[in-house]
This record gives structure tokens, C-alpha cells and sequence, in this order.
């Protein structure tokens, strides 16, 4: 039976084949592609009917690895980076010497020991002039939100994401909004706000608001032992020191390690660019795990250091409690924003910046060129209206296409001054080496201050500094400190044009080892810093800055003039030591060369020990050389009497200093012969040969060095 139903079944239904090349032919007869029932492809219209906007929130939510949040540990760095350039940012703009105060608190110290990340609280508390009310939740709730974006203006920030950022991976990883307290004047009271960011809508929400007198919170003051001992002398978050300011908080899941690429090195380093500022950091009770060494050292007392006039206190620390001094009791000249450069806009930029003024204003081209670009004068603008086959009346809003490209070709072609450089605001010489002074101990330090110049219209200027000996490691690579608009870069540091300067420099030319390709060898730590109106990052996460032939070019000039200083240091250094060895020499046997003329001669033998004394002395002057507080030598014929140089004694290698130690012990041995020659001269003569003779007036020919030989 199973036989005679399959052979019916197979009579009465069409072969496979059949079927499909049929089915085909009925589908192509309607002239549209072949489908297969269920998994048919969508048509247009359900396309379209998907299809909706992205918010910028959302998108960052997804790929916040771009933004510098790729794992716990430098999403904990990220988000006090954020709120320590906002809070210098803030204090700067305001004209406030910078008070910080950065709290992390561990909010499970009790996790089993191979947990790789906890919950943390991040607070930083800053005395600036504070954020009225109804700025707050744009500021702090919205992504590309901010005052900084679309000036030509020096600043930290430049793309009002970040903090937004940091509250809003706070919120993904532990779902706790941010809190902020500001406080705009002494006299009122400050505002407590509570949001979230809505990252459907790029918009905050706002959970909690009131007004507190508690500013800054003194819950904060109560963290550690440390920052309770150090309130109680109103040496921490004291309301005299913050009565403006704002202060940020949020927890998010993170990993806290010290050593490269940590907090702690981001602050000591922050402390080093801005030196005007006073930063104490208070570090959470556990750590995450182990890891390398400190980049800097730093003592765990409070200690000074003495360079002749200049004293400077360097990074100290209280029962746990890290505080980075201020060195330098002024703020940063203020820059002034600028309009763009000619030679800096695009043909598109330059169309939708006449569509732009057509609008507000209303004017004419020539009226245009003069007030929306720098370095256009009368005579200029009108040269560039004829070359656009435009009058100086022909309104902006007139330009044709066609001229907008030929207005923009004249803009390449024509002779125009740089943009204003009072944009920038660069750390400066003296400042470069009180922030090296404070964090780095070396001995020998020297900075150099570029002429600035100009990328794609942008006006930039480039600072570097270098610090060798001391307590700097001496058989390692050297260390590349980077830095753009006076924040430290700690990341992605072989694909930075800082870097790449660094090991383009020929450090051989300045007494430095140095492999082939690479940074120097040695006890050196370099730093480079790019100030600029519009830093070229290569990311969104701001981690290193972009090969620009003229910015790499200026990094190496810098890096030279600093070179160079150093080698002339090192030379010196090694020529003194020589002398001293040299005197030593001569020193050593001063007195016995004056007993054996006086026995000779019958001279007397203080006034030979004397003679003697004075041209050894002569011979090797180099070796009595006095450096002031600048490192510059005080006596003439200084070979590192320069600028932007300062020389630590104390911080001198030991060898040094046994050379001289040595040379005052020769001449307190000397003496003692010389006292002996003064009882022998009172009872005895000597007598010489006629070879002898000759010998000592050879001797007194010869001025290099008095001749020594054995009397009788």
C-alpha cells in the first residue's frame, strides 16, 4: 500500500523543477524580481517607514569608546579630566586664581580582591564663578552643547561633549544621575540640582532641585582621615577659600590603578602646566590592583625646593590626602577671540558664511570681508571684491556662485599678515620651569618659547621644556610629556606629532644616547606643549594631536633650542669636573714642590706655596664657577649663560660634588707639608746638582703647570 500511494502522490504533483520554472515564468511576466514567499525582501515604502532620527546622545551611548570611555579604568580618568579642564576653564574665564579639589570615593571597599573594576563617586569642587540656574541642565544634560565650540579663542574644551559624556556613562553603568551644586555669590544660597540625560532626546532631566547653604558640601570634608584633619585647620573645602564655585558628582563603574595613564599622573601633570593653580586630590582608600611605578617621584612630605632666590613648594601629601601647590601667583594673560583667516575657511564655509551674514546683517560684500575675517583692511577688501568681479556695494547676499569661487581663490593668492597671536595663551619660560621645578626631580632645567605661527589659517605656538639628572631613572627611555591647550595628552602616543618630533630630534648632537627611531636614553624628561585656538586631535576622545608638517616642524625647533642648552650644561658640567680633577693634581703636591725649592733655593716657602696656589687656581678657574638662580654662571666666560635655564645644585649627582669635597681635602693636606718646610728652613739648607738647576728653570718657563721632581 505504501508502494501504490507514493507512485500516486508522485502522478498527481507537478515535479519540482516544474513548479519553480513555472512559478518563474509568472513572476517575470509581471515584469518584477523574483520573490519567495516569506522571505521576500522589504519594499520601499517599508524601508522608508523605519527609517528615523538618530540623536546625537544615542549614538555617543553606543559608541562611547570614541570619547575616551573604552574600559573601566580610563573612564574614571576620563570623566576627572572633563571636570577638571571645565572647572579651570570656568576659574580662568572668571579671573580666579584656581582652587580644586578632586574626591574619589570608593563605594565598595569591601569587593573580593580579583574584582576588576568597582562603583566609584567622582567630585570635583572648583571656586569659580559658578552657573546660573537655567544653564545647568544644557550644560551638564546635552551633548555639542557649549559657549566654546564656535570661537577662535584659546580653551581646554573645545566641542561641549565631555562632561555631558562622563554623566551620561555615570548613568549607564550605574543608572545614578549627576549631582551638581553652584553657587553664582556669596551672599545667596546655592542650588542643589539632580539630573539625567534622556539619551532619546538629548535632553536632562531633572530629578531633585533646591537651594542649600551647604557650599561646598560638607559631607565631602568627612571623606578620608586626612581631609578631616586637614579641614579642622581649614586646610581643605574651607567656604572662605570656595564662597563661589560649583561642584559636580557622579558614580559610575570604573577601575582606579595608579602608575602611566592614571589620575594621579594626570593631576601631577595638570599641576606642572598650570601652575598658578592649587589642585588637592584625595584618592579612594583601595586600589584596583598593582601596576608600574610612578612617572614622577614625588616625596611624602611636604618639602621645597631652593634654587637660589626662587623657592618653589612641591607636590606634598597629608595622611593620605595629595596636594599640588601653586607656583606661580598669576593667571595666564587673557586672550581675546578672534575672526577667522582668509587663508583658513573653505570654498563651502566661505558660501554659508555669506548666506549667514545676508541674514543677520544685511551688508554689503566689502562690509563683509572686513568684519567677518582678521587681517582685511580697507585697501584689501576692495583689491578682493574686483578680483570676484564684485563692487565694493554688491551685497552679500548677491554673490554668485561663481564669484564665491573666484572671491576664494583671491584668498589664497593674496598678501595677508598672520591672524593676532593675543588668541593664545601660552604657559610661558618662567612658568614652564616653576611647574617642571614643582613636579620633577632633576637638576638641570631648561624651556623654550616658540614664535607662533600659523596651520590652515589657524594661528599656534609651541612650548617646550626639559629636565635632566637628579632623581630621574638613568637607564631608561626618556619620558615624552605632551600637552595641548594645558591639558595633559596620555594616550595613544606613537600616533601624536609630539612624539614623533621627539624622536625625529637628533638628541646625539646634544651628548645623549639615542637608538635609531626612538626617544633619547637617559635621566630626561621632555615635555611639549601646543597652544591653539583649534587643537588638530585626531579623535573625538582627544588623545593626541595630528601630523601637521608646520606643527611638527616648530616641535623639533623647540626641541633643538632646548637640546642645546642642555649640551652646552653638560659640557660645562664635564669640564668643571675635569678642572677640579686637574686641581686636585695640583693642589696634592703644592706643598712638597715648595719644601724642595726652599731646601733648593732657600726661598721662602709660603710665598712659593702661595705663587703655586694662585696659578693653580688660574689654571682651573672653570672649576670655582657660581651659578645663580637661572643656572646662568656669575663670573664671565659662561657657556650656558642663557635664557630659560636653571640649574639645582643640591640636586647634583654625587660624583660632582666628591670632586670638589676632594679638592678641599688636597688643600687642607697641603698644608701640612708646608708647615713642616717652615721648621726645616730655620735649620737646614740644601744643595743641588747642575742637572737639578736646570730643571727648575725650566719649571719657571713653563706656565702650564709647575714641574715636580724629587729632592734630595
Amino acid at each position: 500500500m505504501v508502494g501504490k500511494d507514493a507512485a500516486l502522490m508522485s502522478k498527481t504533483q507537478p515535479k519540482s523543477g516544474q513548479s519553480r520554472a513555472k512559478k518563474s515564468v509568472e513572476e517575470s511576466s509581471d515584469g518584477a524580481a523574483p520573490r519567495k514567499g516569506k522571505n521576500r525582501g522589504a519594499t520601499a515604502e517599508e524601508m522608508g517607514s523605519r527609517q528615523r532620527d538618530i540623536s546625537v546622545s544615542e549614538f555617543f551611548a553606543k559608541n562611547r569608546h570614541l570619547l575616551g570611555f573604552d574600559n573601566p579604568r580610563k573612564a574614571l580618568l576620563t570623566t576627572v579630566k572633563e571636570a577638571v579642564d571645565n572647572s579651570l576653564d570656568a576659574c580662568e574665564e572668571g579671573g580666579i586664581l584656581p582652587e580644586l579639589a578632586v574626591i574619589i570615593e570608593d563605594l565598595q571597599p569591601d569587593r573580593p580582591a580579583t574584582s576588576k573594576s568597582s562603583r566609584y563617586r567622582i567630585t570635583v569642587v572648583d571656586n569659580g564663578p559658578g552657573i546660573v540656574r537655567k544653564q545647568v541642565e544644557n550644560i551638564f544634560g546635552r551633548l555639542l552643547y557649549g559657549s566654546k565650540f564656535h570661537r577662535l579663542k584659546m580653551s581646554r574644551g573645545q566641542q561641549g561633549i565631555g562632561i555631558s559624556a562622563a554623566g551620561m556613562y555615570g548613568l549607564i553603568t550605574t543608572g545614578k544621575p549627576m549631582q551638581i551644586v553652584t553657587k553664582i555669590r556669596s551672599s545667596d544660597a546655592a542650588h542643589h540640582i539632580e539630573l539625567a540625560m534622556n539619551t532619546k532626546t538629548n535632553r536632562a532631566e531633572v530629578t531633585a532641585d533646591s537651594e542649600t547653604k551647604d557650599f561646598p558640601p560638607a559631607k565631602l570634608r568627612d571623606v578620608t582621615a586626612g581631609s578631616r584633619s586637614l579641614a579642622a585647620t581649614d586646610g581643605f573645602l574651607s567656604p572662605k577659600i570656595f564662597p563661589t564655585g560649583t561642584s559636580v558628582s557622579i558614580e559610575l563603574e570604573g577601575r582606579y590603578q595608579k602608575g602611566r595613564g592614571s589620575v594621579d599622573e594626570f593631576l601631577e601633570l595638570t599641576g606642572i602646566a598650570n601652575p598658578h593653580a592649587r589642585i588637592t586630590y584625595v584618592p579612594p582608600s583601595r586600589e584596583s590592583g598593582a601596576d608600574d611605578e610612578e612617572l614622577l617621584p614625588a616625596d611624602s612630605v611636604a618639602t621645597a625646593v631652593d634654587a637660589g632666590e626662587v623657592k618653589v613648594e612641591v607636590t606634598s601629601e597629608h595622611h593620605g590626602v595629595i596636594m599640588f601647590p601653586r607656583a606661580v601667583n598669576e593667571l595666564p594673560p587673557e586672550t581675546r577671540e578672534i575672526q577667522p583667516h582668509p587663508k583658513g575657511v573653505e570654498l563651502g564655509t566661505l558660501l554659508q558664511m555669506l548666506k549667514e551674514y545676508e541674514a543677520a546683517e544685511k551688508g554689503s560684500l566689502y562690509k563683509f570681508l572686513q568684519d567677518q575675517f582678521c587681517r582685511v583692511s580697507a585697501s584689501t577688501a576692495g583689491a578682493l571684491c574686483e578680483a570676484a568681479g564684485a563692487t565694493s556695494r554688491t551685497r552679500a547676499g548677491d554673490v554668485e556662485p561663481q564669484q564665491a569661487e573666484k572671491l576664494f581663490a583671491a584668498f589664497q593668492e593674496a598678501k595677508l599678515g598672520p591672524p593676532p597671536v593675543d588668541c593664545l595663551a601660552p604657559i610661558g619660560v618662567r612658568q614652564l620651569l616653576a611647574g617642571m621645578l614643582k613636579g620633577v626631580r632633576a637638576e638641570f632645567y631648561a624651556a623654550s618659547s616658540r614664535e607662533p605661527e600659523i596651520y590652515r589659517g589657524r594661528p599656534f605656538q609651541i612650548e617646550a621644556a626639559i629636565a635632566f639628572g637628579g632623581e630621574l631613572p638613568t637607564e631608561e627611555s626618556s619620558r615624552v610629556i605632551r600637552f595641548a591647550n594645558r591639558v595633559p595628552l596620555l594616550f595613544q602616543q606613537s600616533a601624536c606629532s609630539s612624539f614623533k618630533a621627539v624622536a625625529e630630534t637628533g638628541w646625539k648632537n646634544y651628548g645623549l644616547t639615542q637608538p635609531r627611531g626612538s626617544t633619547p636614553t637617559g635621566p630626561l624628561v621632555i615635555l611639549i606643549h601646543m597652544a591653539s585656538v583649534w587643537v588638530p586631535f585626531t579623535s573625538e576622545s582627544k588623545e593626541a594631536i595630528a601630523d601637521y608638517d608646520e606643527i611638527r616642524k616648530e616641535m623639533k625647533l623647540a626641541l633643538m633650542e632646548c637640546g642645546r642648552k642642555l649640551g652646552s650644561y653638560l659640557r660645562k658640567r664635564l669640564k668643571m669636573r675635569r678642572e677640579g680633577e686637574r686641581r686636585d693634581v695640583f693642589e696634592r703636591y703644592i706643598g712638597e714642590v715648595s719644601k724642595s725649592l726652599h731646601h733648593i733655593h732657600g726661598a721662602d716657602t709660603r710665598e712659593v706655596y702661595d705663587a703655586l696656589l694662585a696659578q693653580a687656581k688660574k689654571r682651573t678657574r672653570q672649576a670655582d664657577q657660581v651659578l645663580n638662580e637661572d643656572g646662568k654662571v656669575v663670573k664671565a666666560e659662561d657657556p650656558s649663560d642663557q635664557e630659560g635655564v636653571l640649574v639645582v645644585a643640591d640636586a647634583i649627582p654625587a660624583l660632582a660634588q666628591s670632586d670638589r669635597s676632594e679638592v678641599k681635602d688636597s688643600h687642607l693636606e697641603a698644608k701640612k707639608p708646608f708647615q713642616n718646610a717652615n721648621v726645616n728652613a730655620k735649620t737646614k739648607r740644601g744643595k743641588v746638582s747642575a742637572n737639578e738647576s736646570a730643571k727648575i728653570k725650566k719649571s719657571k718657563r713653563d706656565d702650564d703647570s709647575p714641574t715636580l721632581f724629587e729632592a734630595d
